[in-house]
């Protein structure tokens, strides 16, 4: 099945890999040094052992696509992916007023009582972004994350260079090139970034007309941020292959650190214990051409028939 080296390299975490501690708090067991293959020709790599909400990835990469920086396109998609660093950053602030949030995501997860008011304080947040345009401004931005990477990458001039662009292009003028890269590691950004990018650099390649993608990833949380990862790139490959004329090829996504988080143990014996079925179709709207005007209604995919989700804590 199309998911099995996802599974496998969850297995070989579980069964060898070193426990350590993280910036988080929560614990990890990981491995250095992790790589999976998936062939876009088998079909599309949503995890079929657990349902990956698909909207989601699809919303999150347009936003990436857009260069936008800021939730409130997210949140206007009903995306919550990225509101934890937002609100972090705005419980900091001089700004904020209302109850104590002092480690707001390790308290919402042993205090029920903390969890309903957190949850309670955070939705008003989210609802501010939507209404108030200074709000978002000030509160909704995450800084130089991966949109502005892509599309607009700073210069010591001055200038942007949007490399994403620039490379699809030379996918189309020069396919047998070597330097088609972009990179999401600005070390110059990283300290005004509210997450550093944890996917950090992404390579094509064009072989007797199949379009594939290395993805280089720093850390990877393998439960929960991985299969959309997984999706994410995927993706991305369909839809650089679809406005460059290509067939899509294969998918190559090497980690760095290959973690799972010790209170998502249980959820990935659960996971493991499932058996993957076919795997979904994704459909390309085929007037669309230009990768940085697709929009959610574009991207479709059919034949999705996931086991239930599992849910787990996101470490902050």
């Amino acid at each position: 099945m199309l998911e099995t080296p996802y599974l496998e390299l969850l297995d070989h975490i579980m069964a060898t890999g070193v426990d350590k501690s993280d910036r988080t708090g929560t614990g990890i067991r990981s491995i250095f040094g992790a790589q999976m293959r998936f062939d876009l020709s088998q079909g599309f790599p949503l995890l079929t052992t657990k349902k990956v909400p698909f909207g989601l990835i699809k919303s999150e990469l347009l936003w990436f696509l857009h260069g936008d920086t800021n939730i409130r396109y997210l949140l206007a998609h009903k995306n919550h992916i990225w509101d934890e660093w937002a609100f972090a950053r705005y419980v900091a602030s001089h700004d904020y007023h209302g109850p104590d949030m002092t480690d707001f995501g390790r308290r919402s997860l042993v205090d029920p009582e903390f969890a309903a008011v957190y949850a309670t304080t955070k939705q008003a947040f989210d609802a501010q972004i939507l209404a108030d345009d200074d709000f978002a401004r000030a509160y909704g931005e995450l800084g130089p994350v991966y949109g502005a990477q892509w599309r607009a990458w700073r210069t010591s001039t001055g200038a942007t260079i949007d490399q994403l662009a620039d490379v699809v292009a030379q996918i189309r003028t020069n396919p047998d090139s070597r330097r088609l890269i972009v990179s999401a590691w600005n070390p110059e950004d990283v300290p005004s970034q509210a997450l550093p990018p944890c996917h950090t650099l992404f390579q094509f390649d064009v072989t007797a007309g199949r379009l594939s993608l290395q993805l280089y990833q720093r850390s990877g949380d393998m439960f929960l941020g991985v299969p959309f990862n997984i999706a994410s790139y995927a993706l991305l490959l369909a839809l650089v292959a679809h406005v460059t004329g290509l067939i899509p090829g294969e998918f190559i996504h090497t980690i760095g650190s290959a973690h799972i988080y010790a209170n998502h143990f249980a959820q990935v014996k659960e996971q493991l214990q499932r058996t993957p079925v076919a795997p979904p179709r994704l459909t390309l709207n085929p007037a669309q051409h230009d990768l940085f005007q697709f929009q959610m209604a574009d991207i479709q995919l059919s034949d999705y028939h996931p086991a239930p989700a599992i849910k787990a804590p996101v470490a902050v």
